[in-house]
């Protein structure tokens, strides 16, 4: 068996996160004290409690799914579970570099922090959007995408899996951009509530504010193998981290190709660690063989670990 710790990105969270490995786990309570003390607030509390609204604020929903990505991470290594390679969607890639040791999690916590409010304010509210594109090959969506640019910025922020592609950019031209995907033979395109146009050009400025908050941080060699969002591919060498992480921002993320990597290098099991099992979905939708595992929670934990031994 060949493992990969695979961590969720945005778009996961939801009110009482984590609560259950606080509660029973030394390691996860930590983990969420920390986050707390790093931040200077009480994000443990908005975990467990919310207010929703106050949670799904880009600046506080990255810090708060990292806090409980790295929680049950610390609960899998406390039992004694190896693996081999990692990854994660977007915000789950910063996840991703404190399970290989890149940088510690204080630093990590407040970096997300950060990007979350300049992603935010990179582009004024109603500006830009994001759609999903279910069921239309890649090429062709790239097509339409061609097409609509005409009328506007629109560029592809997400190959999740084959049948699902993100768009973003420019309202009007996310809107044409998606009826030429349907034009085309797409199933459907759903208009996504998402507070800006992620991973386009159009997160330049936030990219640039990212690469300074990043020169304040100190990077050490990854223990883990780490596969960027860039790419699809491994991170070869420690220079490669920071310039990764500051494009990642506005170019797309290439998850599709970083699960083909994994498999093809021979990875059979895949352990989603965070909210949700968004990741666990596509990477079923990517190769229906692979065994997927999730831990979020008391049950989801318990199944991962009777499946594991």
């Amino acid at each position: 068996m060949k493992t990969a710790l695979i961590f969720a990105g945005q778009g996961a969270q939801y009110v009482g996160m984590g609560k259950e490995l606080y509660d029973n786990f030394q390691c996860a309570k930590e983990v969420f004290e920390r986050a707390d003390e790093a931040l200077k607030m009480n994000l443990s509390s908005l975990c467990f409690e919310g207010p929703s609204d106050e949670l799904n604020k880009t600046e506080n929903t990255q810090p708060a799914i990292l806090t409980t990505s790295v929680a049950a991470l610390r609960v899998l290594e406390s039992q004694g579970i190896n693996f081999d390679v990692t990854a994660g969607l977007s915000l789950g890639e910063y996840s991703a570099h404190i399970c290989a040791g890149t940088f510690s999690f204080e630093d990590g916590v407040k970096l997300v922090k950060n990007r979350g409010r300049f992603m935010q304010e990179a582009v004024p509210q109603g500006v830009g959007g994001m759609s999903a594109v279910l069921g239309l090959d890649r090429g062709l969506l790239d097509e339409a995408v061609k097409e609509a640019a005409q009328f506007g910025i629109v560029e592809v922020a997400n190959y999740n899996c084959p049948d699902q592609i993100v768009i973003a950019g420019e309202v009007e031209a996310v809107k044409i951009a998606g009826e030429k995907a349907q034009e085309k033979g797409a199933k459907r395109v759903i208009t996504l509530t998402v507070s800006g146009p992620f991973h386009t050009s159009m997160l330049k400025g936030a990219a640039e504010k990212l690469k300074e908050e990043l020169n304040n941080i100190e990077i050490k060699q990854f223990t883990t193998p780490i596969i960027t969002n860039v790419t699809g591919d491994y991170i070869k060498s420690l220079e490669e981290v920071k310039p990764f992480l500051v494009k990642q921002v506005m170019s797309s993320v290439k998850w599709e190709d970083s699960v083909r990597t994994m498999l093809n290098d021979g990875i059979d099991t895949f352990i989603e660690l965070g909210p949700g099992r968004v990741l666990s979905g596509f990477s079923k939708k990517i190769d229906r063989n692979v065994k997927v595992f999730n831990i979020e929670d008391l049950k989801s934990l318990n199944k991962t670990l009777d499946s594991l031994k």
